[in-house]
C-alpha cells in the first residue's frame, strides 16, 4: 500500500489548503474526504465488496461497492472514478455518478487509527456482469450482488454477520433508499 498525500479539511469539511500523508492523517486524526460508490444493477441488486483480510480497519467485512481516500488535488468525482477503476477494474465516467450526500464518519480504532472522514457518497448503475469485474487483490477479498431485500436483512443483523459497520446503520439505510428511488425513476 502506498502512503499517498491527502487534502486536510476542517471539522466542517472545508478545505484547509494543507495536505499530509495518509499515515499522518490517521495518526493525528485530521479530517479528510473519501469517495464511496454504491453500484446497483437493473435486477435491483447492490454490489457488495468484502474488504481484504489484510486491511487494518474492518478486515473481511462486507460493505460499500467501492471506497477510498480522495488524493490531494483530486476532485471528489475524480477520486470516485479512480477508486472504481483501481478496486474493480470498472471504467465509470463522472457523469455516471449521482451524489446522494456527505456522511460524517468519525471513529477511533484500537490500533491507534483516528479516522475522521467525510464520505462523499455516490450511486451508479452497474452495467457489467460480476464475473467481468477485476477485484484489486490488496483491497478486495470478494464481491457479491444482493437484492434490496437481502441488503435490508443483512443490515438488520449487522451486529453479528460481518456485513456493514453496525454504528453506521442510518448511513446504509439512506444509501438503500436513494438506490430504490433511483431505480423506481428509471
Amino acid at each position: 500500500m502506498t502512503d499517498e498525500f491527502i487534502d486536510i479539511v476542517t471539522q466542517d469539511g472545508k478545505p484547509t489548503g494543507k495536505k499530509a500523508l495518509k499515515s499522518e492523517i490517521h495518526a493525528k486524526g485530521f479530517y479528510h474526504n473519501t469517495a464511496h460508490v454504491w453500484l446497483y444493477n437493473e435486477n435491483h441488486e447492490i454490489l457488495l465488496q468484502q474488504r481484504s483480510v489484510q486491511k487494518v480497519i474492518c478486515p473481511g467485512m462486507w460493505d460499500v461497492s467501492v471506497a477510498g481516500h480522495v488524493d490531494a488535488g483530486e476532485t471528489l468525482t475524480e477520486g470516485a472514478v479512480r477508486e472504481t477503476k483501481e478496486e474493480l477494474g470498472l471504467n465509470l465516467h463522472e457523469s455516471d455518478l449521482k451524489k446522494i450526500g456527505v456522511f460524517e464518519c468519525f471513529q477511533a480504532y484500537d490500533n491507534g487509527i483516528k479516522d475522521n472522514e467525510f464520505h462523499h457518497t455516490f450511486i451508479a448503475k452497474l452495467n457489467a456482469k460480476l464475473q467481468d469485474l477485476t477485484p484489486q487483490i490488496e483491497e478486495v477479498e470478494a464481491l457479491k450482488l444482493v437484492t434490496f431485500d437481502e441488503f435490508e436483512s443483512l443490515l438488520k443483523e449487522s451486529g453479528t454477520n460481518d456485513h456493514f459497520v453496525p454504528t453506521n446503520r442510518a448511513y446504509y439505510q439512506k444509501v438503500l433508499q436513494a438506490i430504490k428511488q433511483e431505480t423506481a425513476n428509471s
